[in-house]
């Protein structure tokens, strides 16, 4: 098992000294999901929920999250991004809504923690928006699905058959 990079050789917590690393292209894409009832989604996809324009919204908020993410994860480094971009699907069958985020930089340290970040708060923005009408709405699957860049490479999540 690799060694927790945040846990010093005393057994303690530390931010990370990323300061040798050399700067490398970086990019990080996450996904997740919003699942509601037939009745909500319909309201959503037909740009009817009461608050607004739901998914403008979303993506704002999830971009603006990715922009913060050093700020409220502990152990992040604030970085400077240079790419978020979070779209939407709509699973009409399901009633749901895949959440999906891609997040670059030119930097010394990955940006994983800034597309969950963004997923994640997209879809708190989805629920905030709709839960007047649906308060059984479930945020969940909030993964990262590939990452590329630095000393540990590429990963690419297999996807379930």
């Amino acid at each position: 098992m690799k060694k927790l990079s945040h846990i010093n050789d005393a057994g303690h917590v530390h931010m990370v000294d990323v300061t040798a690393k050399n700067e490398t292209a970086r990019e990080a894409r996450a996904r997740g999901t919003v699942k509601m009832k037939s009745g909500t989604f319909a309201l959503l996809e037909e740009g009817k929920m009461a608050k607004g324009n739901v998914l403008t919204t979303a993506k704002i908020a999830g971009i603006m999250a990715a922009k913060k993410t050093g700020e409220f994860i502990p152990l992040c480094h604030p970085l400077r991004l240079t790419g978020i971009d979070i779209e939407f699907e709509f699973h009409r069958e399901k009633s749901q809504v895949i959440i999906e985020s891609n997040v670059k930089t030119v930097g010394q340290t990955g940006v994983e923690m800034e597309a969950l970040t963004a997923v994640s708060v997209a879809a708190l923005t989805i629920y905030d928006m709709c839960k007047a009408v649906d308060k059984e709405m479930v945020i969940s699957d909030i993964l990262l699905m590939a990452k590329s860049g630095g000393k540990s490479g590429s990963f690419i999540r297999k996807q379930a058959k």
